[in-house]
């Protein structure tokens, strides 16, 4: 059953979480389009670079594991991203449309948040310390990414939202 160890599920959830975050490239500029606010756009693109740099570090784990990096179908996410359009087209110009993109937008750091601090912790368990060093760097940048849009909530973003 070597097929359905730790190590198996441990490659299908850097397969799953490739191809999310190779969606989110794909989303986030049309998030940071839709944004009103400047540091929100700012913001959003920032992680953007961030993103393209974490699907390098997935380039560089797969490599270390002898893989061909590739994604497997990421039903979570595509629905995360669906969400997020939604509101952004039912909210578009609205005074709202920030917060419903903050809101997406920390759907999404919350998906990674989870799926990476899995994979550090599993890639400790597997003793692939480069990999887990790698996934850690990620982790980091998606909690700090999550900080950053809740301070953008709280300190503007939602009372303008909120304002008559």
């Amino acid at each position: 059953m070597a097929d359905k160890d730790l190590k198996a599920l441990f490659l299908h959830q850097m397969k799953d979480v490739y191809f999310a975050e190779n969606a989110i490239i794909k989303a986030l500029p049309k998030m940071a389009e839709a944004a009103q606010s400047p540091e929100l756009k700012a913001a959003l693109k920032v992680h953007l670079d961030e993103t393209r740099n974490q699907v390098k570090r997935l380039d560089e784990a797969f490599e270390l594991l002898g893989e061909k990096a590739q994604g497997v179908e990421c039903k979570a996410i595509q629905g995360i991203i669906a969400e997020a359009e939604e509101v952004m087209d039912e909210f578009k110009g609205g005074e709202a449309i920030d917060a419903g993109i903050i809101s997406a937008a920390q759907a999404v750091e919350h998906y990674e948040i989870t799926r990476y601090g899995t994979l550090f912790a599993w890639a400790n368990q597997l003793e692939l310390n480069d990999i887990a060093d790698l996934l850690e760097e990620t982790l980091v940048e998606e909690e700090n990414t999550d900080d950053l849009l809740s301070e953008l909530a709280e300190d503007s973003i939602n009372e303008e939202a909120g304002s008559d």
